[in-house]
């Protein structure tokens, strides 16, 4: 993408380049890589900027975004050039070193990275800033007529994100807070909604409803409240408490993809997922808009772009990505052949087991007699991945009861960011112990473990989504729109997990090491064609 910035005879030159993350660690090797092209080359000729959300830029969270409020935006417009040509001038800027120079010149870190999005060749982002809602990237890219090449990092976390993205709840504990704080003269605007609201709330008393359309009479009272709502700010923008705004903003949000409603989407009333609220509130119930299938809404980002690359190491089925994320039927597919080989991954099948939930007391003697068995015969460091903590602690007893002397690390729940660095950390390459982790977790994906750090895995659990009311919903949509309901709401999404997981084990060229995947499903021709070409799956023996 930077050779093709500067064009040719044939093509114009790209404007920019965005580089677009999932999570911060794919944004830092982006950051990295970055760094050494411009060491190599002469100072200047490659300017980058990397954007993060406002709540971790914002030096004053309890102020308002204004110059009455915040020091920072106060006069913000006047010290902008200057802390710009410094920003120029220094070339790359990571958050950290921005908002050194931001704070120098006074002006707000958060607004001072957006500003210099016009002067990087490079962006590097979240996800949300360029396919959000209102997402920054795409209106400048349109407001600039920008000549755009996008790369989207681990794109196989886009479909996941995406639905949170055009996805919104209306929380009644968050209305109760907003009309606490309300003017007098919003309060009977607040009212009527609560009257919509408990009608919405009585025509569904079950814990869970799915609708395909959204109550006319309940936007009608969102669209007035929010207008007035709108009307007390201009006039006073500190009226209300940042509590009260959330629900002015999720209000929005509401309203926005309420808008655009259609097949894609699906209306949510949700008894029991915060505390109730009182009964004289007349709001009791969560309602939300949830978004089952991206594409309509990424379609314009997309398409916006001179260019897009999606890439990952667990894109199959390309279907599958391609319908829900909105490819035109031109998005070229390549799958590019691993360079690893089988001989490096010793992968086995344990057939005789099951992982279901029903079956999960039953499997626990054979699984912790798998993982015992693999470490004596291989000591060093290895990782178990399991569908939920429950289960997990349950074979960390059995197998501490079964085979004392393996050395064990499980996971926590609520582990902070440090800690997870040193659970990682932990994995040093003359060690041996068996990590404990959950499917899809912090330790399932992004985290590098080259050489003797890790040199096995044993995944128990194909990674498919709890079965639940919301789930089975969108399985039931997915099927109407694409056929395949359970795979495209349960398998597919599952099998990425697994494959993720297993990606730990074998780094580099030099790496070996052993994968055991722990479940009779594994050993289906539909299962084991999703997983990757190169491996060779043999079945574990039997138990004796």
């Amino acid at each position: 993408m930077l050779k093709a910035m500067p064009g040719s005879a044939s093509h114009a030159p790209l404007d920019k380049l965005f580089y677009l993350t999932a999570k911060s660690t794919g944004r830092q090797l982006a950051l990295d890589a970055l760094a050494a092209l411009r060491r190599a080359g002469p100072p200047g000729t490659l300017r980058v900027v990397s954007l993060v959300a406002r709540d971790k830029a914002c030096e004053h969270p309890d102020r308002s975004c204004h110059g009455e409020s915040c020091p920072l935006a106060r006069g913000f417009w006047d010290r902008l050039p200057a802390a710009r040509a410094q920003v120029v001038a220094q070339g790359a800027n990571e958050p950290e070193a921005l908002r050194r120079t931001a704070l120098q010149h006074s002006v707000c870190p958060y607004y001072l990275a957006q500003e210099m999005t016009r002067w990087a060749d490079v962006v590097v982002a979240d996800y949300n800033h360029l396919f959000d809602l209102s997402a920054l990237l795409h209106a400048l890219t349109l407001e600039n007529e920008w000549r755009v090449a996008a790369l989207v990092d681990e794109a196989h976390n886009l479909v996941a994100r995406a639905r949170d993205m055009y996805s919104v709840d209306l929380d009644p504990w968050r209305l109760k807070a907003f009309r606490q704080a309300a003017p007098a003269a919003l309060k009977r605007r607040v009212d009527a909604l609560r009257r919509a609201w408990a009608a919405v709330d009585a025509g569904h008393p079950g814990p869970y409803a799915a609708r395909d359309e959204v109550p006319t009479r309940l936007v009608d009272a969102l669209r007035t409240l929010v207008a007035r709502t709108g009307d007390t700010l201009a006039q006073s923008p500190d009226a209300l408490p940042p509590e009260a705004l959330q629900f002015h903003f999720d209000a929005l949000a509401f309203l926005a993809l309420a808008e655009a409603f259609d097949t894609h989407s699906q209306f949510e009333v949700r008894q029991g997922v915060a505390p109730a609220a009182p009964a004289s509130s007349g709001a009791r119930a969560t309602l939300g808009l949830r978004n089952v299938v991206p594409a309509p809404f990424l379609k314009d980002r997309l398409e916006a772009m001179h260019t897009t690359v999606l890439f990952s190491a667990t894109l199959a089925p390309a279907d599958y990505h391609c319908r829900l994320l909105g490819l035109p039927e031109s998005t070229v597919v390549l799958d590019v052949a691993s360079p690893f080989h089988a001989g490096q991954l010793d992968v086995r099948i344990a057939a005789d087991v099951s992982t279901r939930y029903g079956d999960r007391s039953a499997s626990l003697a054979r699984v912790a007699r798998l993982i015992a068995a693999q470490y004596r015969r291989r000591p060093g460091n290895y990782l178990a991945f399991f569908s939920s903590f429950d289960y997990l602690d349950q074979v960390v007893a059995a197998l501490r009861e079964a085979a004392p002397e393996v050395p064990v690390k499980p996971q926590r729940r609520g582990m902070s960011e440090a800690e997870r660095a040193a659970y990682v950390e932990s994995f040093e390459a003359d060690g041996a112990q068996v990590g404990f982790a959950v499917l899809g977790g912090a330790f399932g994906e992004g985290i590098d473990l080259p050489g003797r750090r890790l040199i096995g895995a044993f995944v128990a659990t194909l990674g498919l989504p709890q079965v639940n009311p919301v789930n089975e919903a969108m399985r039931v949509r997915m099927g109407r729109l694409f056929g395949d309901g359970h795979a495209f709401a349960y398998l597919y999404p599952g099998l990425q997990k697994v494959v993720q997981a297993a990606g730990r084990v074998i780094r580099t060229p030099q790496d070996e090491g052993t994968l055991l995947l722990i479940d009779d499903r594994f050993d289906r021709p539909e299962v084991r064609a999703l997983l990757p070409a190169w491996w060779q799956p043999r079945p574990v023996a039997a138990p004796g």
